[in-house]
């Protein structure tokens, strides 16, 4: 039925919540966070993944710039815990986009389904609201690289997800109708309802949000569900 299959990376592919931790866990160490005030990592870590979030959202809807969403985030979390400390912020920020993309955890089972449809003759593409050295350094470090013809980037495409312009974008580039595709990712709201408005087809990660409004095309639980649907 698909002639081109498109994931998501973060969250979909790459594990980022295991590898943002890990790189977290670096940072409190070599920044000595616990000298500094903060005196467990639990609640570092929770503070900057609540923050985190907040800045990509903004991002996500054109309200702040890629700078200030990369050290923001960290200057605010360290606010939490009365450190203000703008240079340390942008210090570690710039540490932790070093090491982050250097972690290669992914999904399980995701070498097996990325095996499986690469053999099964499906071209594998990516769609993806990461910054494109960021993401391919992704790629590189986790083993993934060689499975994707095509590596749509926000910044390569000058759109964001959920906006159909990346999505479009992404079909010039393959050179392939919408209703030839189908869009793999956890986002609903990013992923799912950005690929629907493009015309294409969906697959919905499912995270445990349960769907309202519209539903996908095809629900999973784990990438193995994928050998099912393929």
């Amino acid at each position: 039925r698909y002639s081109h299959i498109f994931f998501d990376l973060d969250h979909t592919l790459w594990d980022f919540e295991t590898n943002s931790r890990e790189t977290l866990v670096d940072l409190y160490g070599e920044f000595r966070l616990e000298e500094k005030g903060i005196p467990a990592f639990e609640d570092f870590h929770n503070r900057y993944s609540y923050h985190n979030e907040i800045y990509w959202e903004r991002f996500r809807k054109g309200y702040i710039s890629r700078d200030l969403l990369r050290w923001k985030r960290m200057y605010v979390t360290l606010l939490d815990f009365q450190i203000a400390d703008e240079p340390l912020s942008r210090t570690m920020s710039g540490r932790f986009l070093d090491l982050l993309p250097r972690k290669k955890h992914l999904f399980d089972h995701a070498i097996e389904v990325l095996d499986y449809l690469r053999e099964n003759g499906y071209p594998l593409h990516l769609i993806t609201n990461g910054f494109m050295e960021t993401q391919e350094r992704k790629l590189h470090h986790s083993g993934i690289k060689g499975y994707f013809t095509h590596v749509i980037t926000s910044e390569k495409a000058g759109f964001l997800k959920p906006e159909r312009g990346i999505f479009d974008f992404a079909l010039r580039q393959v050179r392939v109708p919408a209703a030839e595709t189908v869009m793999i990712g956890d986002h609903f709201e990013v992923d799912i309802l950005g690929a629907m408005d493009a015309g294409m087809d969906q697959v919905y990660f499912n995270p445990g949000v349960p769907v309202t409004g519209r539903p996908p095309t095809y629900t999973i639980n784990g990438l193995a569900d994928l050998k099912k649907l393929f």
